[in-house]
């Protein structure tokens, strides 16, 4: 009796041993990979070495009770997301124990499957990357987990303590009106004016310009000004070092991504809807009207302003200027094949350019690289349109953000959260700005390492680090259902392009087929909060008469053009920040 007790003693004693020794064996082998990754992958960084070792620590800690675990994310096909699909996942599952499989999916495919999971509560990804520009859908159909309550409830021992949520220079578009974050931003890239440095500098074309339109040719600070420069190179240039020449550069075939073209604030660069950042109230960027939080309207006979004056002008510009002063082929090509024109070197500004491009646009052996690697063009603020006040917002900001769905598992869904903080980490997220050019953090946009990168950006980093910045955002809470209205846009829009419709004809088509949306999410009571509530008809001239939008049309739509040049627009940036 005495013997057997003491040999299951001794077993007892020899299993704890064995068990401690696997516990320690493990915990080694997570910290060596974490140790090889930082030491191979993560740097630069805003942590120290030591730092990014600690926040790694606890990423294996929490992570305990997910290993082995099969997890499925996606995201949209863009380079920070192969980025993270090839190398972040595979550092995170040899971190952590988690088999993370990261899908990349065209845009359109994220949101077809992501309203298959909304509508059918059947679990497809444990986490996505979606743009926040669905930030008033998620908050309506409360179908989407809020991450605030989240990490105060369920989530609470696995969000990271070096998170920082205010770091995020994207996190008030991810809030909803409730106050709750709904969305953590992974990446962000903004549309802005693009022009060629190098031809803008030239002496004789400065006085050639100066001498027929009475100011200096430079940095448009309104659309009189972006139209005088793009019909001075088209028709006045002409060529450049024998090269046939353009002032502009855009697309028109019917497309889908004809509608990204405007629902991606073109009617607020030209002065459509109200004053507000992130975006205007009551009436917002897309022409749709809320009061309480309730979309009311979109044409301007129920106070919206899709079909008003402001979005009219810019509509009629679209089409003046792309069958002006771009290239003939632009008017039947799409958003992917338009995109890498500029590149080529025979485009001398384009208004509406997306900073994703910043990339592809300094390959080495490009005409619009120098031999020493730096861009012979240079990003800058968009130009305002006549209707445009201060206070109001200037551009669009793209921000792709992990979204998390109630139907997905808890356990799954934990794990992918885990993920998420992980591909945003302070450990990540600066070597993860360099290879993407998508900042997400005010500490990275600040750091050392995007200093000595920035004059190969052409303005990338002075951007981001300007005050300009806040007034570019994307679509805001007004929008209550973004994938069915973003569709009605394009097909609309190609009525225009293809000289089928007038702006008015086509406008008014779009807001009556907003409106008629509105009504059958307002009937549906599919919406759980701020669902819409459409607004009786109105005389226009009702709303004309009220303050803010909608405006109406201005007397004068082509006011003194107006520039600045580029060195002293950077000096009033630095002013500012200090």
């Amino acid at each position: 009796m005495f013997d057997n007790d003491n040999n299951r003693r001794h077993l007892t004693l020899a299993a704890v041993l064995v068990l401690g020794l696997q516990g320690n064996a493990w915990a080694d082998q997570y910290e060596d990979a974490a140790k090889k990754w930082i030491d191979s992958e993560f740097k630069p960084s805003t942590l120290t070495p030591q730092q990014q070792m600690d926040e790694l620590k606890w990423f294996i800690k929490a992570a305990e009770s997910f290993r082995g675990m099969k997890i499925n994310v996606v995201s949209e096909t863009i380079t920070t997301h192969e980025y993270e699909s090839k190398v972040l996942a595979k550092a995170f599952s040899e971190i952590t124990g988690i088999a993370l499989t990261h899908d990349l999916l065209q845009e359109g495919d994220v949101v077809e499957k992501l309203q298959t999971q909304m509508q059918s509560d059947k679990n497809i990804y444990d986490g996505w990357v979606n743009d926040s520009d669905l930030i008033g859908t998620h908050f309506r159909y409360g179908k989407v987990e809020s991450i605030t309550d989240m990490m105060a409830n369920e989530g609470k021992a696995y969000t990271s303590p070096t998170l920082d949520l205010q770091d995020f220079i994207g996190i008030s578009f991810t809030t909803a009106p409730d106050g709750k974050v709904y969305q953590l931003p992974d990446q962000q890239f903004a549309n802005l004016y693009w022009f060629r440095a190098d031809w803008f500098d030239r002496p004789e074309l400065k006085a050639k310009f100066k001498e027929k339109y009475g100011y200096e040719l430079g940095v448009p600070v309104n659309w009189s000004a972006y139209e005088d420069i793009a019909k001075f190179f088209t028709e006045d240039v002409k060529q450049i070092d024998g090269k046939r020449v353009y002032g502009h550069m855009d697309y028109g075939k019917k497309d889908p991504s004809l509608g990204w073209r405007f629902t991606d604030a073109w009617f607020s660069m030209a002065g459509g809807g109200d004053k507000g950042l992130p975006n205007g109230l009551p009436v917002d960027e897309w022409g749709i009207r809320v009061e309480d939080c309730h979309p009311v309207g979109s044409s301007v006979t129920r106070g919206g302003d899709t079909n008003g004056p402001a979005a009219v002008y810019a509509t009629q510009k679209y089409v003046d200027w792309m069958r002006a002063y771009a290239p003939k082929e632009a008017q039947g090509m799409t958003f992917s094949e338009a995109g890498p024109v500029p590149a080529q070197g025979n485009i001398a500004q384009q208004i509406f350019w997306y900073t994703a491009f910043t990339a592809d646009m300094t390959k080495p052996g490009l005409p619009v690289v120098n031999a020493d690697g730096t861009p012979k063009w240079r990003m800058a603020p968009s130009p305002k349109g006549p209707y445009w006040e201060e206070g109001m917002k200037l551009g669009y900001q793209d921000t792709g953000s992990w979204t998390f769905f109630k139907s997905t598992p808890e356990k799954q869904r934990l794990a992918a959260w885990l993920y998420a903080q992980f591909v945003t980490s302070k450990t990540v997220s600066l070597k993860k700005t360099i290879v993407g050019l998508t900042p997400i953090r005010e500490s990275d946009i600040n750091s050392q390492a995007m200093t000595e990168l920035a004059p190969k950006l052409g303005g990338l980093v002075e951007f981001y680090r300007s005050p300009a910045r806040v007034q570019w955002t994307p679509t805001g809470t007004n929008v209550p259902d973004y994938p069915r209205l973003a569709q009605l846009w394009w097909s609309h829009i190609a009525e225009v392009a293809s000289g089928e419709k007038t702006p008015q004809q086509a406008l008014d088509g779009l807001a009556r087929d907003q409106d008629r949306m509105l009504e059958r999410l307002e009937r549906s009571k599919a919406q759980a909060t701020c669902a819409p509530k459409l607004n009786p008809e109105k005389d226009a001239q009702y709303w004309f008469d009220q303050a803010g939008a909608p405006k109406p049309k201005l007397e004068n739509e082509k006011p003194k053009g107006e520039t600045v040049s580029y060195s002293e627009l950077l000096k009033s940036w630095e002013a500012a920040r200090k």
